[in-house]
């Protein structure tokens, strides 16, 4: 590490150090609630609407040595539409040999017949491997060969292949039950788009003639499952053209679950798809230990529901969702409110804050449920325990309102503001600067008055251990708002939904702005994943970040925090009709336009927010091929005039 380098990680270090649990409290968490109608949209989500859409394949590159010492490997490429683009993953070595065989059998060097071949590099934000692209044009449609060699000691490594786009593997998990000791399953269909933009589906889209997954385990072990179109396996009814294959989950950590199917589309053409889905397996680390659970009346309207549990591990917090429902004058069951947050068992329950004027708004009255409980794990939002009703035993009511009289405040959908003695003792007020995964300082702190810049710098943390660290960062001061980047931003709306902080005493009319957070995952998170378990990324992966993940923590943010965000996307700038434009060359072979480099215009959405706009001509980050979204000057002056602080 030269000199110059150590002092700018150690300066880093230094002014990215947040304020210590002793220095600024422990986080005090909010004690969330909202009314019926809200009530759909804070339930599990369907894993069919985390969909994993992919035009590409990620095909593992085992070599085979010769006696010479001769490292070589071979397989299909299809040709669908007469173009071709390519990566080659080969880690920190440049020195593959890559050879094209036509399907008359001529072989050809791709860097000679390609109109195109470059190095470049593949990831999210500052998490990259490098990589060797090619694109062709013009190519004889069909079974073309892809030949690789390297010397004795070339590593193995990936290829991806971007297909035509009219064909896509669509996959997704059959549950999320991601727990040790549970089966794991998965599907495949194949969908097709047509030129009057119609989409068929399965068999009406093509022809899968193999589908299988490929598991890597925690411990990096892998092993390949067939997948079967039989009715008995998560895929729906036999000979549908729906797939379903599954494994078995045998120790916590990261299991990297690839799909991959070869077939024939509708034009005729051989085809390969392949979707990376990563997938955290839990310990279950908490058990629900009655079928009821029961109420007592605390301070003011205030009650604590306490539901009886065994927690394995003392201290770890949960995020706990759940509905209250009670009974109306013609005894029929009627939702109340659905209640949650993040809790911490203790003394042999977990202990929600709710308050009573939501059962007087909604005239009920005894026989109260709790229903739809689940638990999950605060990191990654997978259930530990879950109910589907419990019964609810309450106090008798000290509001005495009538229904139409009670106004929905912040006690009841936050619960009590922290006392003196638990709350931060911040001075003055601040805008902070957030970044994004496995980045550093992005905004030129200049451009924003009275800001400072948050740095964690080139970490990989949940959502939740991001939000406690902007938390401790903004102690410093009594009030802050945020203008962040990426996932900076999902994790300033995690802080605002969960935890109490200086954002809930800023003023201003925008609290949480964001550029380029996808706040509905990125399709590189699982991809980059698998890349980077082989060749080692910094960063490390980030399950919050995929689709399924996202997806997850969406269904625990209400429509009230959603709307203190205001928020931009941006895309890479068209040059004309038949150009094929990108913001990064490498990343453009799976994802989905208009996107920056990173995330996508239609994953970039946060319904219930603030929409401030997309803008053309801006990429996610600096080294891609249009400016950086970060550094557009006009934006940032109107993002620091309406800043909340």
């Amino acid at each position: 590490m030269t000199r110059t380098r150590l002092t700018l990680c150690v300066l880093s270090a230094l002014l990215a150090a947040p304020l210590s649990a002793k220095e600024s409290g422990a986080p005090v968490a909010k004690q969330l609630s909202g009314p019926p109608s809200e009530i759909a949209a804070m339930r599990a989500v369907d894993p069919v609407e985390a969909t994993i859409h992919s035009k590409s394949a990620l095909l593992p590159v085992r070599f085979a040595t010769s006696k010479s010492g001769e490292r070589s490997w071979s397989g299909a490429l299809p040709v669908e539409n007469g173009a071709l683009r390519f990566l080659t993953f080969s880690g920190a070595d440049a020195g593959w040999q890559v050879d094209l065989v036509a399907p008359s059998g001529r072989v050809m060097p791709a860097a000679s017949l390609a109109k195109r071949a470059l190095r470049t590099d593949f990831g999210l934000d500052d998490a990259r491997v490098p990589a060797s692209q090619y694109e062709f044009a013009g190519l004889q449609n069909g079974s073309w060969t892809l030949k690789l060699r390297g010397n004795a000691g070339a590593r193995d490594g990936f290829v991806l292949i971007e297909g035509d786009d009219a064909t896509e593997l669509a996959s997704y998990q059959t549950h999320k039950r991601q727990r040790v000791g549970e089966r794991i399953g998965l599907t495949a269909l194949l969908t097709a788009t047509r030129e009057d933009d119609s989409v068929l589906l399965g068999k009406a889209a093509g022809r899968i003639d193999s589908a299988v997954l490929r598991v890597t385990a925690p411990d990096g072990a892998q092993t390949t499952y067939p997948m079967f179109d039989d009715g008995r396996h998560g895929d729906g009814d036999a000979s549908d053209g729906l797939f379903g294959g599954d494994f078995p989950a045998k120790a916590a950590g990261s299991h990297l679950a690839q799909v991959e199917i070869r077939g024939t589309n509708l034009r005729g053409q051989g085809f390969v798809r392949t979707a990376e889905h990563l997938l955290p397996v839990i310990e279950t680390t908490l058990v629900l230990d009655a079928s009821k659970a029961a109420a007592t009346a605390t301070d003011d309207t205030r009650l604590a529901i306490r539901v009886p549990v065994t927690a394995k591990q003392a201290g770890q917090h949960y995020r706990a969702i759940g509905e209250v429902w009670g009974t109306n004058a013609k005894g029929e069951a009627i939702p109340v409110a659905w209640l949650g947050g993040m809790v911490t068992p203790a003394d042999g329950a977990l202990e929600l804050g709710f308050d009573e004027r939501w059962v007087a708004k909604a005239a009920a009255r005894a026989p109260f449920e709790l229903r739809n409980l689940r638990i999950e794990d605060a990191d990654h939002f997978v259930t530990v325990a879950s109910a589907e009703k419990l019964a609810l035993e309450l106090p008798a009511l000290r509001t005495k309102a009538a229904p139409a009289d009670i106004a929905i405040d912040e006690v009841m959908t936050m619960g009590p503001r922290p006392t003196a003695e638990k709350s931060a003792k911040g001075v003055g007020k601040r805008l902070i600067l957030v970044h994004g995964y496995c980045s550093g300082g992005v905004w030129p702190q200049s451009q924003f008055a009275t800001s400072s810049t948050f740095l964690d710098v080139n970490q990989n943390r949940s959502h939740d251990q991001f939000a406690i660290r902007i938390r401790d960062f903004g102690a410093t001061w009594n009030s802050f708002g945020t203008v962040a980047h990426s996932q900076g931003g999902a994790a300033s709306l995690h802080l605002y939904t969960y935890y109490w902080s200086g954002l809930d005493n800023a003023t201003g009319s925008r609290l949480i702005q964001s550029v380029g957070t996808p706040y509905k995952g990125t399709n590189l998170s699982g991809i980059l994943a698998t890349i980077g378990n082989w060749f080692g990324v910094a960063c490390g992966s980030n399950s919050n970040m995929t689709y399924s993940g996202a997806s997850s923590w969406l269904a625990g943010i209400p429509t009230s925090a959603r709307a203190k965000v205001n928020y931009y996307t941006t895309s890479f700038r068209s040059t004309n009709w038949y150009t094929n434009d990108y913001c990064n060359i490498a990343s453009d072979l799976v994802l989905s336009d208009p996107e920056d480099g990173t995330t996508e215009q239609v994953n970039g959405q946060l319904p219930g927010a603030v929409n401030r706009g997309h803008v053309t001509g801006q990429c996610h980050t600096a080294g891609m091929r249009d400016p950086a979204q970060y550094n557009d000057s006009g934006r940032n002056a109107t993002m620091s005039a309406n800043a909340a602080r």
